[in-house]
């Protein structure tokens, strides 16, 4: 077993994928250090796998072949620990269990990370009552989307999948994982005491948009530059498909990131 000075950590959409891709590890006697969501997040993850060089390079042969891997992030040291606590139980959980199904660096900070996790309820009901106690979040009837920031992160709810943007680690990406299931759930528990509300407040900032676009001023778009482009964007009288390098141009890694956000801020179908 390796220590806390290995590289890379990789993700994994279920416990049986984390198995095989440390049964291969086994096979060629690689090294391997492991976190475990267990046991206050086991309901929104399963463990990931943290390695070096050597073993990173081996394992990464067959991924596709052997096993599903999420994604794979540079390791720089482990943040909070897991709380020793039991997941709280609701009698009826629309929100079920979570599976991160994308890790990766995050586009608008490099030194955080964005995961996106799918989940086995269904949110979309459950959307007018959060809205109507979390003043703060932004809710989108028209997709259904719900957001809200969780300090400088980035949350966006999907009827059956949550992004997260600029997670500190994957403890953390847990940790919020978590909350948004216990929030869910309890707010729903006490839906006959909750005025739901429909409407559509102040979206988060344009600069939000802009950590996701190339931010070179370009003016492809036609705009001066990229923060104009960005406020037209967030209040839906230009469309983020305008942003040529990004959608046709060198800057194509950007795309996935900005239509997830601009999804989030229901500025995209």
């Amino acid at each position: 077993m390796l220590g806390l000075s290995m590289k890379q950590l990789m993700c994994f959409p279920s416990q049986a994928e984390f198995e095989r891709a440390k049964g291969r590890l086994d096979a060629l006697s690689l090294p391997w250090g492991v976190i475990s969501p267990e046991p206050a997040y086991r309901a929104v993850g399963v463990p990931v796998l943290v390695v070096d060089s050597e073993a990173w390079a081996e394992i990464v042969k067959a991924v596709g072949r052997e096993f599903i891997c999420s994604g794979w992030v540079n390791f720089e040291g482990a943040g909070d620990g897991v709380p020793a606590t039991e997941p709280q139980a609701f009698e009826e959980d629309i929100f079920g269990w979570a599976a991160i199904v994308v890790l990766a660096r995050c586009v608008a900070d490099e030194r955080k990370i964005r995961i996106i996790a799918h989940i086995s309820g269904e949110l979309t009901d459950a959307f007018p009552y959060l809205n109507a106690e979390m003043l703060q979040g932004c809710y989108n009837p028209n997709g259904p989307t719900f957001t809200f920031m969780d300090g400088y992160r980035m949350v966006s709810l999907y009827p059956r999948r949550i992004t997260i943007a600029k997670a500190d680690d994957m403890v953390d990406a847990w940790r919020v994982l978590e909350e948004v299931r216990c929030r869910v759930n309890s707010v729903w528990a006490r839906r006959a005491h909750i005025q739901p509300c429909y409407e559509m407040r102040e979206k988060p900032p344009a600069l939000e948009i802009l950590k996701r676009l190339p931010q070179t001023n370009c003016r492809a778009c036609g705009e001066l530059t990229c923060l104009a482009f960005a406020v037209r964007v967030r209040s839906g009288e230009a469309s983020v498909e305008d942003c040529k390098p990004v959608f046709q141009g060198d800057f194509s890694h950007l795309k996935d990131a900005l239509i997830e956000i601009c999804a989030g801020l229901g500025v995209v179908d």
